[in-house]
């Protein structure tokens, strides 16, 4: 068995230095080959071993992106992805090839194209990270392009849509939750992580920590900080969160249970428009675009490093169109 391992490996060197210096002397090399190996005792590897490769070195990606600063959510994510991907193709890292990737991005008839683009970035990351640690030669999803999406604009609310669902909460803290999800702009996790704390109601602002564990200041309006001092005003704890649960003992909400909150002002709001907490974010983007805001401030706002994520909103109604051909039309 070890010689049959020998003679396998003196045959995949010889094919890989044939490849990469096709000038060498093909007499000699599998001679120096020879000579090199005999020194040592080799096996191969068994499938169990190589199994253990790939969830180890998935392990070990894992960490370093915890090290820099990916929450928990993100990085259950990217376990859950690169779990599967692993029980997919039963290689081990070495051996994993861009078809293997392709046709696991291609198995599963049922994913949509978004599903399949967010399964490609996570396969993008880990690899690339592999050959930047130097633990891999190559990245086998390299030349892997991302899939096509069709463009579809935000769906966000008008400034109509917008009053009814201010009129359909009825507790303070809807209202609170409501107002700074849309005066913010900010992701539902942001929301999730504020602070009593970071709060600064003289210059209506708001610290929040946002993707990469990154700071950054967001601002409130009058109304939703007038809405916020009611709702806290309303409390008899003593909890740090900003939005915190009804029922003893108090704790901070979760996205759960900010998601509920808003299902609660949807069932009673009478738009034909779904309401999720992620469609305020829509809409604070769509109305600032719409009334003229740099692409560049909106970017500031919502927390995106990348301007290209912004550009989903540099869309404009037709009247403004219109508007903006009247205005600047040469004749």
């Amino acid at each position: 068995m070890m010689i049959n391992d020998t003679a396998r490996i003196a045959n995949d060197l010889l094919v890989v230095v044939s490849t990469l210096a096709p000038d060498v002397d093909m007499q000699v090399l599998p001679v120096r080959i020879e000579e090199i190996l005999s020194n040592y005792e080799i096996q191969r590897r068994t499938q169990k071993d190589l199994e253990i490769d790939l969830l180890e070195k998935i392990e070990i990606f894992l960490s370093a992106r915890k090290i820099e600063g990916l929450s928990d959510k993100t990085i259950k994510g990217y376990k859950s992805e690169l779990t599967m991907f692993a029980n997919y193709v039963n290689k081990a890292v070495v051996q994993i090839t861009t078809s293997d990737i392709r046709l696991f991005l291609a198995h599963n008839k049922t994913w949509a194209i978004t599903t399949v683009d967010a399964k490609l970035s996570v396969l993008k990351s880990f690899f690339g990270w592999l050959v930047r640690e130097e633990m891999l030669l190559r990245d086998p999803s390299a030349k892997i392009k991302s899939p096509k999406k069709p463009k579809r604009l935000p769906k966000s609310l008008s400034i109509e849509e917008l009053e009814i669902v201010r009129d359909s909460c009825k507790t303070p803290r809807e209202r609170a939750v409501m107002e700074v999800m849309y005066a913010t702009g900010c992701r539902l996790s942001e929301v999730m992580n504020m602070k009593i704390s970071d709060v600064n109601s003289q210059e209506l602002s708001l610290k929040v920590i946002g993707k990469g564990n990154k700071e950054r200041v967001v601002y409130l309006s009058i109304k939703s900080m007038h809405q916020l001092r009611k709702y806290l005003n309303s409390r008899k704890d003593d909890c740090e969160y900003l939005f915190v649960t009804e029922r003893r003992p108090i704790h901070q909400l979760g996205d759960r249970a900010i998601g509920r909150i808003i299902d609660k002002i949807k069932s009673r709001a009478n738009i034909s428009k779904n309401l999720t907490p992620h469609v305020f974010r829509h809409t604070k983007a769509t109305l600032m675009m719409e009334n003229g805001a740099d692409l560049a401030d909106v970017q500031q706002i919502l927390g995106h490093e990348d301007p290209s994520t912004t550009l989903v909103y540099a869309h404009v109604s037709e009247e403004r169109k219109k508007q903006a051909h009247k205005r600047y039309h040469v004749q």
